[in-house]
């Protein structure tokens, strides 16, 4: 994962302590139904970029290696602070094997995940619940239109399907996927500043070159949300269900849009990828879409509120893997004329 030069937090600054009622582990190893964020032995990420970090701590920083609260033993957190372009290793990244700019054919990351887990120390491969996310394809929308057929919703749809199939068909135990839905881009065109980086930023030039009301712009924001239609209608199924696997698709980026005046306190310095600030309330947003079911996950709304960080349920303390058909739930999209 790129990190970021930004301004450092005041000198003493700590998150306040997260409590839940229920921190414990199940009695015995559960079905993929009835997984509790104690039973994740294992944490890791594909894609381009992602959020689960885990370098400090949680009174530092909150990433999805908050599940370190619930299991203190847990494997994978990125151990290290590691930067775009310099060579790392495991021991610098943990299971963190997201690469920045990548684009959706991550079969290789699939591979590679697979190889790691069967040889990461103190991981059981066949016995322990482990948990991988993924975000990936605004790339796909950054690249294309220079190229419309390489970066097409179609292909961005099969190469998903063949990593997800990959993982489910080499029978990847005790294994839950998180697939984070894509963020409705266009909002970044809102994030400017006086600064080098960001005038010089040539990051999602398809997105940001575009003038407003231009057909190149209603384009890109047409196919920003056929992507995310298409993933929809690839995950709301049984497609990726079995007792010890689930793919789990976590929507709450779907909407995000600013509020009024953007807050640039979410955002890097290049303007195009988030702060400190701006990952900590993406990873509370993962975080709880993982004890929401389906049709009723929140969504962020903007990017100037902070996420309230929840607590697994009393009356159903698990990880939600069950599917909904997607006829079943609320239509988020309309198809596209």
């Amino acid at each position: 994962m790129q990190e970021h030069v930004e301004e450092m937090r005041p000198a003493g600054f700590r998150h306040p302590p997260f409590q839940c009622p229920d921190m414990s582990p199940s009695p015995s190893v559960p079905t993929s139904e009835f997984v509790k964020a104690a039973d994740i032995k294992a944490v890791a990420a594909l894609g381009d970029s992602l959020t689960i970090g885990g370098y400090g701590t949680y009174e530092d920083v909150i990433t999805l290696a908050i599940l370190r609260l619930f299991n203190p033993n847990v494997l994978g957190p990125a151990p290290r602070s590691t930067l775009h372009g310099y060579p790392a290793t495991l021991n610098d990244t943990g299971l963190n094997l997201a690469v920045t700019g990548h684009n959706t054919n991550f079969s290789e990351q699939t591979r590679n995940l697979i190889e790691t887990f069967k040889v990461y120390p103190g991981l059981n491969f066949q016995e322990d619940w482990k948990l991988v996310t993924v975000l990936i394809g605004m790339n796909d929308i950054c690249d294309h239109c220079k190229n419309k057929t390489l970066f097409s919703v179609d292909n961005f749809i099969h190469y998903m399907t063949e990593a997800l199939d990959m993982l489910k068909d080499e029978q990847v135990p005790r294994l839950i996927v998180n697939v984070v839905q894509i963020l409705s881009m266009e909002p970044l065109r809102q994030v400017k500043r006086p600064t080098l980086g960001c005038q010089l930023q040539s990051f999602c030039s398809c997105l940001v070159l575009p003038s407003d009301g231009s057909p190149e712009l209603q384009e890109v924001v047409e196919l920003n949300v056929e992507f995310q239609r298409r993933l929809e209608q690839l995950l709301y199924s049984d497609r990726y269900f079995k007792h010890d696997f689930a793919v789990v698709l976590q929507p709450y980026l779907t909407k995000a849009q600013p509020d009024g005046k953007l807050d640039l306190s979410f955002f890097a310095p290049d303007c195009f990828h988030f702060s400190i600030k701006g990952h900590e309330e993406l990873a509370k947003g993962l975080w709880n879409n993982m004890f929401q079911p389906a049709g009723e996950k929140f969504m962020i709304e903007s990017f100037t509120e902070p996420v309230k960080l929840a607590c697994p349920p009393r009356d159903h303390p698990y990880i939600y893997t069950r599917p909904t058909a997607a006829s079943s739930l609320p239509k988020l999209f309309l198809p596209l004329l």
